[in-house]
């Protein structure tokens, strides 16, 4: 099963999929997406890694090349967050590029083919207005293509607005 969350900045979005994570069968991966580039963020990943232990979540850290991923195990994984792979694979060296949509994309085809349950968290896009200077829009356009396409893929697509959860695809209607 997949589930799509999105919400936009501090929503509730990322309790609201971990408690889903929660209510499902161990094994649980946690496959985090944030780049380490300081003493700083390295602190805060070995800080959420020891939290996410505590709820027996096995985290796997990938910043990058999501396709070439093979999980430990199988079971429920959460991935936090599609707005932060979008943008290493955009703007990172090593990155895909021009190509991020379509090697996110592909990545989670794959992934979706190695675990039991798969719940996406990704960012709302183009609410907060029109006009984005440099190169914002660049990637607000490839992450809405994400999301779109994961959407339209998902079973269940979830909006998260101040903590409240509301379905629109699968799920309750509420």
């Amino acid at each position: 099963m997949l589930t799509l969350v999105i919400g936009g900045a501090a929503s509730g979005k990322s309790a609201y999929a971990e408690s889903l994570c929660l209510q499902s069968p161990l094994p649980r991966t946690y496959l985090a997406t944030m780049q380490v580039w300081d003493a700083e963020c390295a602190a805060r990943v070995a800080r959420h890694r020891a939290m996410r232990a505590q709820k027996q979540f096995a985290t796997v850290e990938c910043p990058l090349h999501l396709d070439r991923l093979t999980l430990p195990q199988r079971g429920t994984v959460l991935l936090e967050d599609l707005g932060n792979l979008t943008a290493n694979e955009l703007y990172a060296p090593d990155g895909a590029g021009d190509n991020t949509a379509e090697a996110i994309l592909d990545g989670l085809e794959k992934l979706a083919a190695q675990c039991d349950n798969l719940i996406l968290v990704t960012n709302e896009v183009f609410s907060g207005g029109a006009d984005y200077a440099g190169d914002t829009a660049r990637y607000l356009q490839a992450l809405a293509k994400v999301n779109n396409a994961a959407a339209a893929r998902a079973d269940r697509v979830v909006r998260v607005v101040c903590g409240i959860p509301r379905d629109y695809k699968g799920g309750k209607k509420t």
